[in-house]
């Protein structure tokens, strides 16, 4: 990411913020990917909650963006929770310790008390250590896996406060998250996921498909958006929308109309 949206996601470079990254009708997992390998790059402590794709997916396409997780890992950096293999090792082998998972052999009970205690020993540095990273920084990808495997949106919610309380707050890092916006859909707990963390987020990025359906030249729209107030009045309410091309090691990111293919 470069230019002009480059310094419009500065806001998430500030220690204390709650990134919300959301996607309607498109993968915003772009997005993912950048701001883990941003973080890697500033020398950060990143615990990686991924749901979704495993670790040798996250890390060839963080190989091309100039960052190897795997090496990341070995020094320590990068904390990683697999979350399709922990899964099965959850659901079908006894555990001697309580998992960052466990919740899901509760079924019914919607205690993510044990991912966050995972989350929060993860990013704590030790007392007697000075820690020799910037600051800490939780990513999640996705939060709406855990709907579908039957924790409830409040739940989620309150995981996720107790996550900003400790990471932004206390540990004075950052916290980055992606939804999917099931837009159009009747999904009443997403919904209510969604709403929630909006308002509690200092910044959103919402990633959408383009309404006149696919094009190989432009595949979507992000929308840039700071919910909290800034020392500059002429910034309270701003808001930016870009069309991108994502391509082999980078987005491409121009004003809406203005790609190069229908100039």
């Amino acid at each position: 990411m470069a230019g002009e949206v480059t310094q419009a996601l500065g806001g998430a470079q500030k220690i204390g913020t709650l990134t919300l990254l959301c996607d309607a009708k498109t993968d915003g997992s772009f997005l993912v990917h950048h701001f883990l390998s941003f973080y890697l790059k500033a020398n950060c402590k990143v615990c990686f909650v991924a749901l979704v794709q495993s670790f040798s997916h996250y890390n060839i396409v963080g190989q091309k963006l100039g960052v190897s997780l795997t090496a990341a890992r070995d020094r320590g950096q990068l904390v990683f929770l697999e979350g399709l293999k922990s899964s099965v090792e959850v659901l079908f082998h006894s555990q001697d310790e309580p998992h960052p998972l466990q919740f899901l052999r509760e079924a019914g009970t919607g205690n993510l008390q044990s991912l966050y205690t995972f989350i929060q020993d993860t990013l704590k540095p030790a007392d007697s250590e000075e820690s020799p990273w910037k600051y800490p920084v939780l990513l999640v990808d996705n939060l709406s896996v855990l709907l579908s495997l039957g924790v409830g949106a409040v739940a989620v919610l309150d995981f996720m406060q107790y996550c900003r309380a400790t990471v932004c707050c206390e540990l004075k890092g950052n916290v980055v998250a992606l939804v999917h916006d099931t837009e159009g859909a009747t999904d009443e707990g997403n919904d209510t996921l969604l709403n929630g963390l909006s308002h509690q987020s200092h910044l959103i990025l919402r990633a959408e498909g383009l309404a006149t359906g696919f094009c190989k030249d432009v595949h979507g729209q992000l929308s840039i958006l700071w919910r909290r107030p800034s020392r500059s009045t002429a910034q309270r309410a701003q808001s930016l929308t870009y069309q991108y091309k994502i391509q082999d090691k980078n987005v491409s990111f121009f004003a809406k109309g203005m790609s190069p293919a229908v100039l």
